[in-house]
């Protein structure tokens, strides 16, 4: 073992502008690898992380404008979804709807205390809002089942909301009033774009004047697992707004449908894709320095050509010869690869450091781009498979060699 390690330490002395040189190349790309499957890490953490704040099984239609005529109707027609809608759309799409809610806003309604005042508005919602919009709950809780069936006068809100009304004192249970009428406040949320006060939405129905229009139905699936089956139903629940608005099945306008299930199907594929892609590139970088390393290899082999011959002439088997030609190629791939990974983790961390307070409280482009333990073995893997095909021809150029002749060489 210390004669192997010596004479690779003395290859690498005998040639050290050639080594360095490999050995850069070799560094280089796993270097590259390694920040890129980083990237590639928090890309991926930060689609699992924006996804996680919703319920990825979920399709969202609001009313929109029909561009096709149809039926005696004028094109350009505005579509208002009612209240029935949602039983409709429940009973003819039982197959693949779980449970269909609705949401109805007043954008210009004054919430107030006797401290101060705000034109947020309100939203009437169902308890499933919560999972919908992705708000997390800080104190309290959220819109439950009773409220809906009670007409309860309970409102969800902001914390930075909550700071303006109450200021330092504890917002739960408190009042605020909303239309001139009072409400309690069960909850207070945390979210960086969303600052919608969320009560009941029968009691929001109930301050409706008799409008039945509603802003938004959303459709939880069920039975739905893949892309296919996915826009299946939604074009199901096209086809049923259809019907019931009188509009073309094909008239994309009519209706906005946001299928966060097609879209989280689409976006998981699209990051499997990406991990193939940058493994690939990370590899071919590495080619390079793999070259580099089979050629010092050749080169090793024919600088001791006659230390061969003797050996074979002595009786050294081929395979002993060929195991230290490859073991040295390993080494010396699995040296400087090291490098390559020590230097990739340090800028893996640094890049995490930088990007750790982007999207605070809401969407993170990259979140945790870092290196675990898995990938570390992944790589150490590559590089003893890659130096091991670096010396692999230079081995078995070795045993090519016959005694007699390589005794004569000089």
């Amino acid at each position: 073992m210390f004669d192997l390690l010596n004479e690779i330490l003395a290859t690498l002395r005998n040639n050290k502008l050639r080594t360095a040189l490999t050995g850069f190349a070799v560094s280089w790309g796993i270097f590259l690898l390694i920040v890129l499957l980083s990237v590639s890490r928090g890309l991926v953490n930060g689609m699992d992380a924006m996804f996680g704040q919703h319920d990825t099984e979920t399709v969202s239609i609001r009313g929109g404008y029909a561009q096709k005529a149809y039926k005696g109707l004028k094109e350009n027609r505005r579509v208002r979804l009612r209240d029935k809608d949602i039983a409709i759309v429940a009973s003819q799409n039982s197959n693949v709807a779980a449970e269909v809610v609705a949401s109805v806003t007043n954008d210009s309604a004054q919430i107030s205390t006797s401290k101060d005042y705000l034109t947020d508005g309100y939203k009437g919602a169902y308890p499933a809002e919560i999972r919908n919009s992705g708000v997390t709950i800080e104190k309290g809780r959220f819109i439950n089942q009773s409220d809906i069936n009670s007409k309860r006068r309970v409102v969800v809100i902001h914390t930075e909301s909550a700071e303006t009304l109450f200021g330092d004192k504890d917002p739960i249970g408190q009042q605020v009033k909303i239309c001139n009428l009072s409400f309690t406040v069960v909850g207070t949320y945390r979210q960086e774009w969303r600052r919608d006060n969320f009560i009941p939405y029968t009691t929001a129905r109930s301050m409706s004047g008799g409008s039945d229009y509603v802003n938004n139905i959303t459709v939880k699936l069920k039975d739905v697992r893949t892309l296919e089956e996915s826009e299946n139903a939604e074009k199901g629940f096209r086809s049923t707004l259809g019907r019931q608005h009188t509009f073309a099945d094909d008239d994309s306008g009519a209706l906005w449908i946001w299928n966060r299930f097609s879209d989280y199907l689409t976006t998981s594929s699209a990051m499997g894709v990406l991990g193939m892609a940058v493994w690939i590139i990370g590899l071919l970088t590495m080619l390079s320095g793999i070259v580099g390393v089979s050629n010092i290899m050749f080169v090793s082999v024919r600088e001791r050509t006659h230390e061969i011959g003797v050996r074979r002439a002595i009786g050294a088997k081929p395979r002993s010869i060929l195991r230290q030609i490859i073991l040295e190629s390993v080494a010396i791939t699995t040296l400087f690869g090291y490098v390559g990974i020590v230097f990739g983790v340090l800028a893996a961390q640094g890049i995490a450091a930088l990007t750790a307070g982007d999207g605070e409280g809401g969407h993170q482009i990259l979140k945790d781009p870092t290196v675990d333990l898995a990938i570390a073995f992944q790589v150490t893997l590559v590089l003893i498979i890659a130096g091991a095909l670096a010396g692999l021809f230079p081995a078995m150029k070795s045993l090519k060699i016959k005694p007699v002749e390589a005794l004569r060489d000089e």
